[in-house]
């Protein structure tokens, strides 16, 4: 299926470009998330016609991303949980919970830009991770997981 992209999407391409898709990818995920449009002569018009509104959002959302990267570069989440004597953890720290430690520093970030490669961190320590806030904006924050006092 031809789609025009609404939005810069990561591994298909930037603003406008008209790409070719699977159709489940177009009618399941791209299309209802707004961040493209069927590929044809009326859409392509409109979007030609409302080309600039279009830039102008993905300007103020790249803008707002990088703001929020700034705030959470390099800084250091605590987030407390129950653990054993041996440093392991009752449960884990999610992508939720690390989205919650984010409210602390005053940044609202959606838990699934938090990127966990290796799974809910599951022991007492320190650990590197990613926020993705937009394809042009990551943020590198470091976790301290620490057990919780009674």
């Amino acid at each position: 299926m031809q789609i025009i992209l609404l939005e810069k999407v990561g591994s298909l391409g930037q603003l406008g470009d008209v790409v070719n898709v699977k159709n489940g990818y177009a009618r399941n995920y791209l299309i209802p998330q707004g961040k493209a449009k069927r590929a044809n002569a009326a859409n392509l018009a409109e979007f030609e016609a409302r080309r600039a509104e279009f830039e102008a959002r993905q300007a103020e959302i790249l803008k707002a991303a990088q703001d929020n990267k700034e705030k959470l570069d390099g800084q250091t989440l605590t987030v407390k949980q129950k653990a054993g004597v041996d440093g392991r953890l009752f449960g884990s720290v999610t992508t939720a919970d690390i989205a919650e430690a984010a409210k602390g520093l005053g940044v609202e970030i959606p838990r699934s830009t938090v990127r966990l490669p290796q799974g809910p961190l599951k022991a007492v320590g320190e650990y590197d991770v990613e926020i993705a806030l937009h394809h042009d904006a990551v943020a590198n924050v470091k976790i301290s997981v620490i057990p919780l006092e009674d």
